[in-house]
C-alpha cells in the first residue's frame, strides 16, 4: 500500500506508477489494472484516473527496479533530447517530437520519449515526467514535466482542458463544409494488428463522447485539403477516426484511411500527416504559453508538393463556431 503525496494531487495513475515503479512497463501496468491487482482506495481504476492526495494505492509485489548509475545516462540521448526543446523553463519543457517515436513504451518498443527522458534528470535525480501523450507517428508539441508538483498542475490544465492544443494535418480530398465540429461516441475494438477506435452509439458499454473542431486551410484542387484541428476532447486516436468519419481521412494513415481502391501519388510523402502545430497552457506563475512546432520533413515536403505555404498562413484564435 502507498499513499499519494500532496505535490502528487492531481497526477494520472499512469505518470504516478512510472514515477514509482519505472521498471512496470505500460503494456504491464494494464495487465494489472484489468485483473484487479491494482486499485485506488480498493476501487478498480484505469491508468488514466487522476489520483488525489492522501488515496492509497494498493500494489502487488513488484521486483525492485535495478539501480542506474550517474554514469550510466546516455549522452546521446540527452543530446538528441535538447536538439528538439521548443521551449524550457524551471518546471517544464515543450519538446517537438518526430515523427515515428512513440511517447511512451508498449509491447515490442525499445526506444520512447518516457525512457530517454532519464537522461535528463532534475536536480534531485528525478526523470522528467510526460504530461500528455502524442501516437506515435504524430508529431509536434509534446510536454513535459520536470517535477511532482509540476506534473500535477499540468495533468489538472489538461484534464480539465484549459490546454489548447491545435494540429495541421493534410486530409483526403475537401471538407464539406469547410469548417465545422465532429461529434460521436468512440470505443476501443479489437483488431488482428491491435486495438483501434471505432464510432458507436451511444450507450455502448465503454464508449465515451468525443468532439473536435476543424477548419480548411487551403486546398489542392479537389484532391487534398490542409485541416487546422482543435480537438475539445482528448481520446485516442480521436482526430484520425473524426476526419475518417468526415469521409476526408488524414494522409498516411495505416489504420483509419477507409477510401477504397487509393493508390497514393508518388509526390505524396510516405507517412501519417498529422502534426501538433501549436499548444497554449496556463503556468503556474500565472502567465500563459503558446509554443508552436515546425513541420516535419516528410510534411514539410508535401507542403511543398500541394502549394501549401505555412509560413504564410496559422492558425485562427476563434474556434469555427465563433467565427
Amino acid at each position: 500500500m502507498q499513499t499519494v503525496a500532496r505535490d502528487e494531487d492531481g497526477m494520472r495513475l499512469d505518470r504516478w506508477f512510472a514515477t514509482h515503479f519505472p521498471q512496470v512497463t505500460f503494456g504491464h501496468l494494464q495487465k494489472l489494472l484489468r485483473s484487479g491487482q491494482i486499485r485506488v482506495d480498493s476501487g478498480r481504476v484505469k491508468a488514466n484516473a487522476r489520483l488525489t492526495a492522501g488515496q492509497i494505492v494498493r500494489v502487488p509485489p513488484i521486483e525492485a527496479a535495478p539501480v542506474r548509475a550517474e554514469g550510466e545516462i546516455n549522452s546521446k540521448d540527452a543530446e538528441f533530447l535538447r536538439s528538439i526543446i521548443l521551449y524550457e523553463d524551471d518546471e517544464l519543457y515543450v519538446f517537438n517530437k518526430p515523427h515515428g517515436l512513440a511517447s511512451q513504451g508498449g509491447s515490442g518498443t525499445k526506444r520512447h520519449m518516457d525512457g530517454l527522458l532519464k537522461s535528463l534528470p532534475n536536480k534531485k535525480g528525478e526523470a522528467p515526467r510526460l504530461v500528455h501523450r502524442l501516437d506515435r507517428d504524430t508529431s509536434g508539441c509534446l510536454v513535459v514535466a520536470k517535477t511532482k508538483a509540476a506534473a500535477a498542475h499540468f495533468g489538472e490544465v489538461f484534464s480539465s482542458r484549459q490546454a489548447r492544443k491545435i494540429y495541421w494535418a493534410v486530409v483526403w480530398g475537401n471538407p464539406h463544409p469547410k469548417q465545422g465540429s465532429i461529434s460521436c461516441f468512440l470505443a476501443k475494438q479489437a483488431t488482428t494488428d491491435g486495438e483501434q477506435m471505432v464510432v458507436v452509439p451511444q450507450g455502448t458499454p465503454g464508449a465515451q463522447h468525443s468532439m473536435s473542431y476543424y477548419s480548411t486551410t487551403d486546398t489542392a484542387a479537389r484532391r487534398f485539403a490542409w485541416v487546422t484541428l482543435k480537438p475539445v476532447t482528448g481520446r485516442t486516436h480521436q482526430l484520425r477516426v473524426h476526419m475518417a468519419q468526415l469521409h476526408n481521412p488524414i494522409m498516411g494513415d495505416p489504420r483509419y484511411f477507409n477510401i477504397e481502391n487509393w493508390t497514393p501519388p508518388d509526390e505524396i510523402s510516405k507517412g501519417l500527416h498529422l502534426h501538433a502545430r501549436r499548444i497554449r497552457l496556463p503556468l503556474r506563475n500565472g502567465q500563459v504559453l503558446d509554443v508552436s512546432a515546425p513541420l516535419p520533413p516528410h510534411m514539410q515536403a508535401t507542403f511543398d508538393v500541394l502549394g501549401f505555404n505555412a509560413d504564410r498562413y496559422d492558425v485562427q484564435d476563434q474556434d469555427p463556431e465563433q467565427d
